[in-house]
């Protein structure tokens, strides 16, 4: 493969499975050094291990992506170790709560918005004073949920997080062009990754909202499957390289047309 990052440093939110894991190997395969950030340490001792193996370098950096102060330190981690910055990839998120409005108990809503949404502003913003020289990519992952699709009922606080951070998205890529920074949003479809695992859903109260909708056969007409975590990754890869260079400002459904349903 085309070393198109060699010498980069890449800083990965959620870097422990799915997505995050693709792209951090992904982006290493292209001579990337990766920043893996993760509330699990465990969970990236393994990515780490495989991005050595290409012959690149990694750092495990634990941490809950909501903490100002824990993201604030990771990058400070990522500084020291390597001088720089080119790419940010905010792409830690859960499904969180799925139940009804009525039954939304606060705290799970902000949970939720904290994890997905808040998280991407802190990923952003403590990115900016180190990406200001040089200029470089922002990716941030979001979804069809809340910008294409609304079909997936008790997702309110999950839709919600991803639509701000479309706008969210925009605005930064505004605001930060002028020192050469990038900002783009990807929106995947299904993915067969475990965000399962941080879902938790109420299926008796839902049948109170929820509206019948009949599928076409086929609810991913492209591949007739899930999209794979290594697909997003080749977007990833695409946006943080300098084929992308007048890109910004831009969503990218991934999705085999899924949300066009």
């Amino acid at each position: 493969m085309e070393k198109i990052l060699q010498n980069q440093v890449a800083f990965i939110t959620g870097a422990g499975s799915g997505i995050g894991k693709a792209a951090a190997i992904k982006l290493a395969e292209s001579g990337a050094k990766i920043a893996l950030v993760d509330l699990h340490k465990e969970n990236v001792e393994e990515v780490k291990n495989q991005i050595e193996e290409l012959g690149s370098e990694a750092l495990v950096l634990e941490a809950n992506v909501s903490h100002p102060e824990e993201m604030e330190q990771c990058y400070k981690k990522t500084i020291d170790q390597w001088g720089k910055l080119d790419v940010v990839f905010a792409n830690a998120g859960i499904n969180g709560e799925v139940t009804p409005i009525e039954e939304m108990d606060p705290k799970d809503w902000n949970l939720t918005i904290s994890n997905n949404l808040t998280s991407t502003f802190l990923t952003v913003k403590y990115a900016i004073p180190h990406l200001k020289t040089n200029g470089g990519s922002i990716i941030i992952t979001s979804s069809i949920n809340g910008n294409r699709v609304y079909k997936n009922f008790g997702m309110s606080a999950y839709s919600t997080s991803k639509i701000g951070q479309m706008g969210f998205g925009k605005m930064a890529a505004l605001e930060l062009a002028k020192y050469g920074i990038r900002v783009n949003v990807v929106c995947p479809g299904a993915i067969d990754t475990n965000i399962n695992e941080n879902t938790w859903k109420d299926n008796e109260k839902l049948k109170e909202v929820q509206i019948p909708v009949e599928y076409p056969e086929g609810s991913q007409p492209l591949e007739q499957r899930a999209g794979k975590p290594e697909q997003v990754a080749d977007l990833v890869l695409f946006l943080a390289s300098n084929q992308s260079s007048h890109i910004t400002g831009s969503e990218i459904f991934i999705d085999g047309a899924e949300s066009l349903l």
